[in-house]
């Protein structure tokens, strides 16, 4: 019930202050497990998607945020879990894994950081990894527009990307880094595509 509410506030206050437009909704399914990526912008990303995307998703945040109290109390009713950045985190690692097994929706930001490609040129492979160790496709997801009240933000939601030819509970750097960059690469694009 708390969840519901939460949502609620938060797509109203989406489509009023941020003026949300979505594209390409339907590329994401109604059910089964999946691995949603998009660009990260600003604080704001995660609770707009989770508002506006009509599928309930769980969302790895960095593991900072949950020392507010507040927060934590709102992460935990809105399916928001922690993860250690800069370093593997095991437990978080399998938590991600059983949300996929159960056949959920997962949300992640390969830059690991807001406005990532800035800061360091190139994707994170934990989304990479959970993707061939799960077997599961990835929805990449392009954020367009300024996080400014009242300037238009844009969700541009692309088709899936199958990537179980390389499915391995073991996978090659190589891979990992390969398959990373194709789902950044496809991020970028919806981020620049005219909608």
């Amino acid at each position: 019930m708390i969840r519901r509410i939460v949502v609620i506030l938060l797509k109203t206050f989406s489509m009023i202050v941020f003026r949300v437009k979505k594209v390409g909704e339907e590329n994401v399914p109604k059910e089964g497990a999946y691995i949603m990526c998009a660009n990260h912008m600003s604080n704001w990303d995660p609770p707009i998607l989770v508002s506006c995307t009509k599928r309930k998703m769980y969302i790895m945040a960095k593991q900072e945020l949950f020392k507010n109290r507040f927060i934590k109390f709102m992460a935990k009713k809105c399916w928001v879990f922690p993860v250690k950045r800069g370093k593997m985190d095991i437990e978080s690692l399998k938590f991600s894994l059983k949300i996929l097994k159960e056949g959920n929706l997962l949300m992640l930001f390969p830059e690991g950081t807001r406005n990532g490609l800035e800061k360091n040129g190139k994707a994170q492979n934990g989304a990479a990894f959970m993707a061939l160790r799960a077997g599961v496709p990835v929805i990449p997801v392009g954020i367009q527009g300024k996080m400014k009240p009242f300037h238009k933000v844009k969700l541009n939601y692309g088709k899936p990307l199958d990537f179980s030819q390389y499915k391995s509970n073991k996978p090659e750097k190589e891979v990992l880094e390969k398959v990373s960059k194709e789902i950044m690469d496809n991020i970028i694009m919806l981020t620049k595509q005219e909608i």
